[in-house]
């Protein structure tokens, strides 16, 4: 099952998409669903989990900081690694788009990339391999996750965390 995810257009490089607010504005202020650009290569991973936890703190739901912050990790690396440019992160093929939208229930955490690899869980056996549990991770701190694709290229792989406690 897939939700429809409907990623902006790919226009370069901006911090957020949207309406934007005055400087110092809160972003619960501005929308309840924002977006941020990447450029793909090494520092955004950690600038996808800034920009999430800075988001879910203006959200007040500092309670899905920990899980929020792994998924969007797992979701973006995918996307680098395995996005067209293939890790390299300096083609403008490898931007990342990072969106997080608030519903009454669920935190969506979504990110599209322009790859044409579709996301696969890895597996858990014995082997000591450091990659190929990405999903696997996502899997068990998500309510659900799933894949849209994009036209003409690519795919949003999203994932719904509860907003409220598990008991």
């Amino acid at each position: 099952m897939s939700l429809p995810v409907q990623p902006a257009p790919w226009s370069g490089p901006s911090p957020l998409t949207g309406r934007t607010a005055p400087a110092g504005a809160s972003l619960s202020a501005r929308a309840k669903a924002v977006g941020l650009r990447l450029a793909g290569g090494r520092t955004a991973c950690g600038e996808a989990r800034e920009f999430t936890e800075r988001v879910l703190a203006d959200w007040e739901l500092d309670q899905l900081c920990d899980d929020a912050l792994t998924v969007v990790s797992e979701l973006v690396a995918n996307a680098v690694v395995h996005g067209p440019a293939g890790g390299t992160g300096e083609a403008a093929g490898s931007e990342v788009l990072l969106r997080l939208k608030r519903r009454p229930a669920h935190l969506m955490c979504a990110v599209t990339d322009r790859g044409e690899t579709l996301p696969s869980p890895g597996h858990t056996g014995v082997s000591l391999d450091e990659g190929g549990r990405g999903l696997i991770i996502v899997e068990a701190l998500s309510q659900h996750w799933g894949w849209t694709r994009c036209n003409p290229v690519g795919k949003t792989v999203w994932a719904l965390l509860p907003t409220e406690a598990r008991i």
